[in-house]
């Protein structure tokens, strides 16, 4: 049995070793290393070893992963059990094709995309150009909304497609993996240099949308399923490996009507818990957002 869907708020605090590794000289230096992408694959590398199924048995404990709501399968390595498949019972979607449904497990923000391009995350500020590199692309979303999605190593790491409609086109950028901890926010422009994917998409509820998904520290492998053209609502787009990442949603303007309470949290500089599949908001009707 899969448990039901709550929103819960929460505030984040920065661990002693993200601190350390972002706010000390000797931090800085050893993350210099870390975020080069030969180191981020070798970690992947080892991740993939059949001793790292060592590694599971522990973290489940520590995370309280209920199993039961997971396929009974035999892992080859801990990259294998990190995205691992969950009964599809667990993750429904509404058949509604008004409901706004979370595309992925996390943590999530909402942002209106300001006439100036830019939009605020933690206190820094990023563009929706930089994020896509595509000035006019990104001019198509001004006066829109932008929904974060931040996943961390306890959340299902796979994420779907949010409706029924068709791929319009897909890039990807490479860039220097940094964490996507808060933390890092202060120092770096964490989401222009993160290697990133998205995909423009035609909806038939939403218009057009962009789903972005942003790899961070130790994730050099973002996987996502590109043979499709088309696609339904509640159809797998593709997962994450090991560490923690990001899913970034772009809606044009008037097109959803987010729940008040996800606004008003990312007000109070909070982070909203959602699972995939779970209802957030509905298609606007009147266009009235912020």
């Amino acid at each position: 049995m899969c448990v039901s869907y709550e929103t819960k708020i929460i505030t984040y605090k920065d661990s002693n070793g993200v601190s350390f590794l972002y706010n000390t000289l000797p931090g800085r230096v050893l993350l210099y290393l870390l975020v080069k992408t030969t180191v981020s694959k070798l970690y992947g590398f080892l991740m993939d070893a059949p001793v790292s199924r060592c590694l599971i048995k522990g973290f489940v404990k520590r995370n309280n992963i209920d199993m039961k709501e997971y396929r009974n399968i035999k892992y080859k390595s801990f990259n294998d059990f990190f995205k691992r498949e969950i009964k599809k019972e667990c993750r429904p979607f509404s058949d509604d094709p008004h409901d706004l449904s979370a595309p992925c497990d996390g943590k999530l923000t909402a942002y209106p995309i300001t006439a100036d391009g830019a939009f605020i995350i933690k206190n820094s500020i990023y563009t929706i150009e930089n994020l896509l590199a595509n000035k006019t692309l990104a001019d198509e979303f001004i006066g829109g909304v932008c929904l974060i999605f931040r996943l961390t190593t306890d959340d299902y790491h796979r994420y779907a497609y949010i409706d029924n409609g068709e791929s319009v086109s897909r890039e990807k950028i490479n860039g220097v993996l940094h964490t996507v901890r808060p933390i890092a926010h202060q120092r770096y422009k964490v989401f222009v240099q993160n290697t990133r994917e998205y995909e423009v998409m035609k909806t038939d509820s939403f218009g057009k949308v962009i789903q972005a998904e942003v790899g961070a520290l130790f994730v050099g492998r973002i996987t996502n399923h590109k043979n499709r053209r088309s696609f339904k609502r509640g159809d797998e787009k593709g997962m994450f490996e090991f560490g923690g990442s990001t899913v970034i949603m772009l809606f044009q303007k008037d097109s959803i009507k987010l729940d008040d309470d996800i606004y008003e949290n990312t007000r109070q500089n909070k982070e909203t818990i959602v699972k995939m599949g779970y209802t957030i908001g509905k298609k606007s009707i009147t266009g009235k957002e912020w």
